[in-house]
């Protein structure tokens, strides 16, 4: 059930096939209108969730192509020179694209969030941190931005992922191609694809796009981890940094008093589950032989789960984020210990000629 998450890019493809069948004369022009208007029926059904699926519809694909046929008999032609082998390939090269796209949005729109309350929030300063010991004072929006730029950092590894993801694969067939006159090229302009299989091998047997989309996700993630364990911090009573909105925060069942910053926390959580997405596919396609394995089923629950908990995970964080309240009272207070400047004066000693040795013993 999971694959009819990918039904727009399996019609998409399917259009593709059937104008190219018609292009290399398999199909004749009336065919062709026929089948893709029984396809656009067909989409409609699905997303309206009136489409009725059979216990014999093994896949997404040959739930599509038998209700196309039931519509219109010509589209018992549909599947001539595919196979799903080369069809699902290439669905999971449509379908993280969009994916992609949209995370790549939430990310941006996070990293506007941060910028916002970096700018807001004018001079004030903290102590930064290293081992999570005092270390030298630094401003409020250097730090924020050091998470931006993080995130920019992942834009570009989902950007990437993305451009390796757009390669058609329709041609490559089971393993072998096909011995009828296809032009896998022209199919792939149809789709709007540049890029086109070199392998027919290859193309039905990588999943190294999956592997890419889901790692590229899991730094988002942990990215996100590592900004929620700050604020958890921050949150504390011992850093009285920040205070969460109540919107992104919970109270005790028990204890009155208290405000558990449960977003932050999530955050952090999630980040495990995406990072387990990644390394339980790789255990599942290590040892797989060329070239398609059922096996290879196992690549489609964990990266769409890996996009929605991310998707999820940047609404909430940048929300967070939007609406805390900064205690610029007591980041001040933690960052007025004088040891803060140690290192400032060691350094008006290097600048009196003392080498830096014998400043920093000073």
């Amino acid at each position: 059930p999971f694959d009819t998450r990918m039904f727009r890019e399996d019609i998409e493809g399917s259009r593709a096939h059937v104008t190219l069948l018609e292009h290399v004369g398999l199909l004749s022009t009336a065919e062709r209108d026929l089948i893709l208007a029984a396809l656009d029926e067909v989409e409609v059904e699905i997303a309206d969730g009136v489409f009725e699926w059979q216990a014999s519809d093994e896949v997404l694909h040959t739930a599509v192509e038998r209700r196309v046929t039931e519509l219109e008999p010509a589209g018992a032609r549909l599947h001539t020179g595919r196979s799903r082998n080369d069809q699902v390939a290439n669905d999971l090269r449509l379908w993280p694209c969009g994916a992609i796209d949209e995370v790549i949005d939430l990310v941006l729109r996070f990293q506007q969030t941060l910028v916002a309350q970096a700018e807001a929030s004018g001079d004030a300063h903290l102590p930064g941190y290293t081992h999570l010991q005092q270390a030298q004072p630094v401003a409020l929006a250097h730090h924020l931005l050091a998470h931006a730029w993080m995130l920019a950092r992942d834009v570009d590894r989902l950007l990437d992922a993305r451009r390796r993801a757009a390669v058609s694969v329709l041609g490559a067939g089971a393993l072998a191609g096909s011995s009828l006159p296809l032009d896998p090229a022209f199919t792939a302009r149809q789709l709007g694809i540049d890029e086109l299989f070199e392998n027919s091998l290859d193309a039905v047997a990588d999943r190294d796009i999956v592997a890419d989309t889901l790692y590229a996700l899991a730094m988002v993630g942990v990215h996100l981890s590592r900004l929620g364990e700050e604020l958890i911090l921050w949150a504390s009573t011992e850093f009285g940094f920040v205070e969460l909105d109540d919107a992104f925060s919970t109270g005790s069942s028990m204890m009155p008093q208290k405000k558990n910053p449960d977003i932050a926390e999530l955050a952090r959580g999630k980040s495990g589950r995406l990072i387990g997405n990644l390394t339980g596919f790789l255990a599942s396609v290590k040892g797989l032989p060329l070239t398609y394995n059922r096996d290879m089923q196992e690549d489609k629950e964990p990266l769409f789960d890996s996009v929605t908990t991310l998707r999820d995970s940047l609404e909430v964080m940048s929300g967070a984020i939007a609406t805390l309240d900064v205690r610029r009272d007591r980041m001040a207070e933690a960052a007025s210990d004088p040891m803060l400047l140690a290192t400032d004066l060691a350094e008006i000693l290097v600048r009196a000629g003392v080498p830096f040795r014998e400043a920093h013993e000073v």
